[in-house]
Order: structure tokens, then sequence, then C-alpha cells
């Protein structure tokens, strides 16, 4: 027996050190998805397409293993990638991924970071439907109080104002990310507020200011090896050198943002080069290259027309369907909301009839139980009655002999009275006559003192007998 539970304690210890094993290749696993989606973001702004590749491998481990979270940010970091590399149908769908995998785990504060990337691929398309999205990420943002996600999206809602030359309405959302990005000491954000300033006050023709802060983003930005932002800062440079006429300066820049936009296989910035250069041409009356350059500007915009429309038909298509399944998906919360309703409902109905049923059984117990204590109650009222007539006729019997004797004692205090008022009157009678006397002189005084002394002991000898015959009860029944 002994050895038997030496067997299962041995069996149940390899099965937990197995499964405590298992447990720790699945953390491992888990922190090498997390820093695979985070070397990839932070490739976003120099090498995007070293973005999509590590996002992807991210991607992969994260679906071998089952893990959610990370396969919805593999697919956000992916979408981020396809996105600076012009790729909206591929961002879309990438963002589109991600937020399903993010609502399997009820992550709000991922999905309105993936919310927050839709506005900015609609940015360019659809200025609505890009501040609808920026909208719903800033609520959910608020909610959480993710001060990061705040300040970004008050970045990208002077982005729209921006576009839609509400250029002091822009400034105004660029000032509070400032001060967010500023506590929360975020450079890379700081830089693009720094160069979207400088590109408002360009509009705004306020060159001097405009040329201080773009310079000043374009330094950090190259310090920090941030090349999309130092190429799209030069973009601007150019055309403010050129609005100066400082033609050498706008050569160069065109040519250090050429080569910055071209690390980053940025076509559109390419692009958007070339036609500065046309500008620049133009500008000093070079009529010859500035044809040449123009040519190349005609086929590219073919081309990128021709791309720009299949794109924004992509979107258009993924829009549709997207709002289609929202549709639906609110059709089945609405069902599930009635449903739910229904079933508390019912519940409810059925609670208060239990109620009702135990109230009406404690009623009808109430009931019984006070008719008991009534029929009780009326029986010892009954008792109290019985008891009551028999004290009050034994206190007739008592009140009628208190009044034939009352009325003997009366009569006794008459017959005394009139015994004492006769009996006393004579001796106190003759006392007033021998006074009258003395006063006249016609009794000697020491006669008069000795009959005085016999009415009064006379008197006294009545009262006493009076006394004995009122205390007397023998003698006060002769």
């Amino acid at each position: 027996m002994k050895r038997f539970f030496i067997f299962i304690y041995v069996v149940s210890l390899l099965f937990s050190v197995k499964l405590y094993g298992r447990d720790e290749a699945i953390d491992q696993d888990t922190a090498e998805v997390k820093k695979l989606n985070a070397d990839a973001y932070l490739t976003r702004l120099t090498n995007p397409a070293q973005t999509v590749i590590g996002a992807t491998r991210a991607l992969a481990l994260a679906q071998k293993m089952g893990y959610s979270n990370g396969i919805g940010e593999a697919y956000r970091v992916k979408g981020i990638g396809n996105y600076y590399l012009n790729r909206p149908e591929t961002a879309i769908d990438d963002y589109l991924n991600a937020l399903a995998a993010f609502s399997k785990t009820n992550s709000l504060k991922d999905e309105a970071k993936v919310y927050n990337n839709i506005g900015n691929l609609y940015l360019d398309n659809d200025y609505d439907q890009s501040l609808e999205f920026y909208q719903k990420s800033l609520d959910i943002a608020k909610k959480l109080a993710n001060k990061e996600l705040i300040a970004s999206l008050y970045l990208n809602l002077g982005n729209v104002n921006y576009r839609k030359m509400s250029y002091y309405q822009a400034l105004s959302y660029y000032d509070k990310s400032k001060e967010i990005f500023t506590e929360l000491k975020d450079s890379t954000n700081l830089i693009r507020i720094l160069q979207n300033r400088g590109v408002i006050y360009f509009k705004l023709n306020q060159l001097d200011k405009a040329q201080q802060l773009l310079t000043a983003a374009n330094q950090q930005a190259k310090e920090r090896d941030l090349n999309e932002p130092v190429a799209s800062i030069d973009l601007t440079l150019a055309s403010l050198y050129i609005v100066q006429n400082k033609f050498d300066d706008a050569q160069q820049i065109v040519s250090e943002g050429l080569n910055y936009a071209r690390i980053v296989k940025d076509q559109k910035l390419e692009h958007d080069f070339n036609y500065t250069n046309y500008e620049l041409e133009l500008k000093r009356k070079n009529y010859q290259q500035a044809l040449i350059y123009l040519r190349d500007i005609y086929r590219q915009d073919s081309s990128t027309f021709k791309t720009n429309v299949s794109s924004q038909l992509g979107l258009l298509d993924v829009k549709h369907k997207q709002e289609a399944k929202d549709r639906e998906n609110q059709l089945i919360i609405q069902r599930q909301q009635y449903d739910r309703v229904r079933f508390w409902a019912v519940t409810i109905v059925a609670g208060l009839l239990l109620v009702l049923v135990g109230l009406l059984v404690s009623n009808v117990k109430r009931k019984a139980k006070t008719n008991v204590q009534l029929t009780n109650l009326n029986a010892e009222v009954s008792r109290q009655k019985d008891n009551l007539d028999r004290i009050n006729h034994h206190l007739e019997e008592i009140i009628d002999e208190r009044t034939k004797d009352l009325q003997v004692k009366n009569r006794k205090l008459s017959d005394y009275s009139s015994y004492l008022s006769h009996q006393i009157r004579g001796p106190i009678a003759t006392l007033k006559g021998l006074m009258n006397l003395e006063k006249e002189g016609l009794v000697d005084e020491a006669e008069c003192i000795r009959m005085m002394n016999k009415c009064v002991g006379e008197i006294d000898d009545k009262i006493i007998e009076m006394s004995d015959m009122l205390h007397d009860p023998v003698r006060s029944e002769v």
C-alpha cells in the first residue's frame, strides 16, 4: 500500500512539472510575440517594409499558440506598415482582422487603437468617415482615461481640420496633443506636431515661423532616424524655399528628401518630390527641364490615378461590407437585448406572482392566527365580565350594608347631638347667669366661683359621658 502511494506521488509530481514547463513555454512564446510586434511597430517610420515582415512573423507565432491579443496586435501593426507603404486595401483588411481578434477578448483599448488607425487610412479619401472613426476611438480612450491614445487622436483631429483648411482649429488640437505628449515624453509625436504646425504656418504665409518650426522638426527627426518624417518635412521645406526664391536650398532639400523617400519606399512621396522639382524648374524659368519633369509626372499621375481609384473603390467596398456587417451585428445585439428583456420581464412577473402568492398565504395564516387570538380574547373577556359581575354584586351588598350602618350612625349622631344640646345647654345657661350676676355685684365672688366650677364640672362630665357613648359599641347600641 505504501509503494502504491509513493507511485501516485511520483506520477503527480512529473505531471505538475510537465504542466509547469508547458506554461513556462507559453509565457515565453507570448513574450516573443509581444517583442516582435513592438520591434515591428518601432520601424514604421524608418522602414515600413520591415514593419510588415516583423508583424507577419509575430502573427504566425500568435496563431500557432492561439494568442488572440497577439493576433490582433500583429494584424494592427501589419496594417500600419501597409498604410505607410501606400497599400490601403491590404491595410484595411489587416485592421478589420485586428478588430475581429480584439473583439474576442473584449479589449476596448486595442479596439480604440484600431479605430484610430482606420481613421488615418480614410484621412486622404473621406474626411467624414475619418472623423467618425476618430470620434469612436476618442470616446473609448476618454472612457479608459488613456492619455497616449487621447493625445494621438487630438493630433489626428488636427490633421483633419488642416485638410479642411480650418487652420486655427487644427492648431488648437495640436496644442492639446502637445500638452499630453510633453507629459508622456513622447519625442516622436512631438516632432510630428512641430512639423504639422510648421506646415500650417506655411499655409498661413508666415514663412519665417514656418521655416523655424520645420527646420527644428527636421533636425530632431534626423537625430532619431525617422526617415519618413524627414522626407515629408523636406517636401514642405522645399516648397517654402521655392516661394522665397532660395533655389539652391530648394534643390538640395529636394535631393535629400527624395533619398529618404526611396529608403522608406514611399512612391507617393517620390511623386510629390518630382512635382516639387517641376515647380522649382518652372520658377527658375528652366522650361525644358520643367517639361521633362511634367511628362514624368503625367505618367506617374496616370498610374497613381488608377491605383488611387482602385484603392478608393476597394475602401468603399470594404466600407459597405463593414457597414453591412455592423448592421447585422446590430440586429443580433438588438435581438439579444430583446430576448434578455423578455427573459427578465418573465422572471420579474413570475417573481411578483410568487411574492403575491406568498403574501396571500401569509395573509390567510395571519387571519387564522388572528381569529384564534380573537376567540381566546373573547373567552378571556367573558371570564373577566363574570368576575366583574360577581365583584359588582358583592360591592352592592357591601354598599347596602355600609349604607344601613351609616344611616344608624347618622341617627345616633342626631340623637347624641340633641342629647348634648339638651344636657350641656343647662350648665352653660347657668354660667352665663352667674357671669351676669357677678358683673352686677349681686353674688359673692367665692360663691360665684364655686358655682361656676360646679357648672364646668357638669359640662366636663357630660362631654366625657358623650365620648364614652360614641366610642363604646356596646353602649352605643343601648
